[in-house]
Order: structure tokens, then sequence, then C-alpha cells
């Protein structure tokens, strides 16, 4: 199985290549200039692991949420180098991209709170539990809201004894440094939180199953989630 997976729906722009479970990833923060980074990184995991894309399985991207302009690359660069090389796609959560990073690096974690800033004064979230193949999966569906309306599953309230905590449960995320009273609502129940950002290595591997399955699109199903419909400005000052 070789997957080529890319990312660029946060300030992290990534590429990465997972061959038979060897990978090969680049990833670079960004203040702008994505556009002109993904192709290069793409080239270099290629030739890295000296594949070119018509030996690969499938194409695996970010499709958010995230920025607007960078799923919409994201999303774009898919479509056309899969038209190009008649593969496949997979599009992958960029939240489940951050929970699969907190899974991946600690094996005590159970589960995952991922708040990412949003912008305009609100959040995307989404809460993740570690499957049995270890590999992060959605508990509820996502959201784009104000931080005080975050919150956890109701069947998540089990924790150790004489705690509300629940075991295992960490957080992740951009939005808990960015709006401090999220960190604050959470810091009673959360074992840690980490300020990551979602990566295409752990889009890669989450495309693993999908791959498997049979679970693949047609490029022109390369298509962004954004959770926001309506994009409103905030007044300036705001």
């Amino acid at each position: 199985m070789k997957i080529l997976a890319l990312d660029t729906a946060t300030e992290n722009c990534s590429a990465a290549l997972l061959i038979d479970g060897r990978l090969a990833a680049r990833e670079r923060l960004l203040e702008r200039g994505h556009a002109d980074c993904i192709l290069a990184m793409i080239d270099e995991v290629l030739v890295e692991a000296g594949s070119g894309l018509e030996g690969l399985t499938a194409i695996a991207f970010g499709r958010g949420p995230g920025s607007f302009t960078g799923v919409r690359l994201a999303a774009s660069v898919t479509q056309g180098l899969a038209y190009g090389s008649g593969l496949p796609v997979v599009p992958v959560s960029d939240l489940a991209a951050v929970a699969q990073r907190v899974l991946g690096a600690d094996e005590g974690a159970a589960r995952v709170l991922v708040c990412n800033d949003a912008r305009m004064r609100e959040v995307y979230w989404g809460c993740f539990t570690r499957g049995a193949s270890g590999l992060a999966e959605p508990a509820g569906g996502e959201r784009v809201s104000d931080p005080a309306q975050v919150a956890l599953p109701a069947d998540w309230s089990s924790g150790v004894p004489g705690s509300a905590r629940p075991v295992g449960l960490q957080g992740a995320g951009t939005a808990f440094a960015a709006y401090p009273q999220l960190r604050s609502s959470f810091s009673g129940t959360l074992a840690g939180i980490s300020d990551l950002h979602p990566r295409a290595a752990e889009i890669a591997l989450l495309a693993v199953p999908e791959v498997t399955a049979g679970r693949l699109l047609d490029p022109e199903q390369a298509l962004p989630v954004y959770l926001r419909d309506n994009v409103v400005r905030a007044p300036a000052g705001h």
C-alpha cells in the first residue's frame, strides 16, 4: 500500500508518503505561501521514496476544517494530482489528524478533545477515542462554535475514583492557546493539553483503513469541509 498525503488547512504545511508502513514526511510552519511549498514537499517525499505518482494506491488530504484558503488548496492540489495520475482520493478530518498525533505520542491517551482556532472568536472542535487499531475514531460530530459551547460527550463522565476526570483524556489543538477561557474551563478535566497542528503523516495513517476497506473516491469528490456555512467578517478592532 502506497499513500501520498498532504495538508495545508492550518499554518502547518505538510506532505507525507506512506509505503508499507515506512513514512517519508516534510512539514513547515508558514504564515502564508502554502501554495508555493506543498508541491515541492510532495516532490521531495516521492524522490526520497524512489516512487512516482503512477505507482501509488491513493492520495489522502486534510479536508478540513481549517482556513478556507488552506482547505481549498489541499482539495484542489489533490484533485489535480489525482486526475493526472488516475488515482482515487481519501478525505481525512484535520481534527482527527490532531487527535492521532496525541494517540501516537502517548500510549496512555484514550480520548482526545481537539479544539482548533477557527478565528472570528470561534473554534472547530471534535472528540475522538482510540480505536482497536490504535487510530482515532470520532465520538460524535465535528462542530464550529463559541469556545463556551465546547462540551464532552455525556458518556465520557466516568473517571478515576474520587475524580471527575475521564481516564486517558487529553486536549489538543491551537484553540487552547488562542482562547484562555477554553483552557481554564477544562483545566481540571484534561490530563494534558498540547498545542498541536494537523500533519500529513497522521492523515496518511488515518487513510489506511479507508483504503483497505475500499472507501475510495473519484478525484472530483476531493472536496473541502468547512463546517462554517456562512462567513461574516468580524468588525475591525474586534
